[in-house]
């Protein structure tokens, strides 16, 4: 059974969201079967984007902040928006050391006192990753469990020094976080399977770099297999390889110069349209959509 709830953060107006109203007008899911008891799974995107990512993952034991790129006053500022309190949280995971992703590591560590967790080559790759009290080191597809939380990180193809995307499992769900990679290798794609909630990034607009005002050089990084996914080759995707299992789609780390809420939301919906004309006897659902913001948080998605 699925329940569609309906919610807005604390202090936030309908005519603050810079968004468009969605075709998919939902900002809160739940699901469960029934007769079933299931507690309920959290993600909270309190910002993403080139100017800074963060989220928070809970379970009614475990509350996991994923990314350190906002301040640690902006963090907690959010926090209190969408009503999560400062405190409790089990830990931190850094998907690598860029600092959109990172910057603020230390700071959040310290005023959350938690455990900190980096793949190797981030690690070293981060000046401050020695003087973490609380750090734990792990390997790409080394699993993880954050109390009642299961943790999958995989390696993606990005310009960092180990970076990774995760796949989490709890109560019985799966959520699958996957931004700053140049393109979805197989083993991405696999680990993305059987999601009942996928956060994707939608980087940019191909045409749109193109011909903005960023330097040459920087739009053959953005575009290469080691730069940011575009809205097409999410598209791409979602038309050809998407299973259908995922009840809500996320996409994220939005450019602020080379794409738009609305570019991406478009270029997403046609895909999953042709998917259903390409695959018109299938029994998956769509999956209800959203698009995260660099200045407002997104959520709690609830399900």
């Amino acid at each position: 059974m699925l329940r569609f709830v309906a919610q807005r953060p604390r202090g936030i107006k309908e005519s603050d969201s810079p968004l468009t109203p969605p075709r998919f007008p939902v900002t809160s899911l739940q699901t469960w079967t029934e007769g079933e008891s299931r507690l309920a799974v959290e993600l909270t995107i309190l910002g993403s984007g080139s100017s800074g990512n963060a989220a928070v993952l809970s379970t009614e034991r475990t509350r996991l902040l994923l990314d350190a790129g906002l301040s640690k006053r902006e963090t907690l500022k959010r926090l209190e928006t969408v009503g999560l309190p400062p405190g409790g949280f089990s830990g931190i995971l850094v998907s690598h050391e860029h600092a959109d992703h990172a910057a603020h590591l230390a700071a959040l560590a310290a005023e959350l006192d938690v455990p900190v967790y980096l793949s190797e080559g981030t690690a070293d790759a981060l000046p401050d990753a020695p003087s973490l009290p609380k750090l734990e080191r792990f390997r790409p597809g080394q699993r993880l469990t954050i109390g009642d939380i299961e943790v999958l990180p995989f390696a993606v193809p990005h310009d960092a020094r180990e970076p990774v995307a995760f796949r989490f499992t709890a109560q019985g769900l799966r959520i699958g976080f996957a931004v700053d990679l140049g393109y979805l290798t197989s083993l991405a794609k696999e680990q993305l399977r059987g999601c009942d909630l996928l956060l994707l990034e939608a980087n940019h607009d191909v045409e749109l770099l193109r011909r903005g005002p960023y330097p040459w050089f920087i739009k053959q990084r953005v575009m290469s297999r080691l730069g940011h996914l575009s809205n097409e080759a999410l598209a791409g995707y979602l038309e050809h390889d998407f299973d259908g299992s995922a009840a809500i789609l996320v996409l994220a780390h939005l450019s602020e110069n080379n794409n738009s809420p609305e570019m991406a939301r478009l270029a997403v919906e046609q895909a999953l349209e042709r998917r259903c004309a390409r695959f018109p006897l299938s029994l998956s659902r769509t999956p209800a959509l959203h698009v995260t913001s660099q200045r407002l948080p997104l959520g709690p998605l609830r399900f």
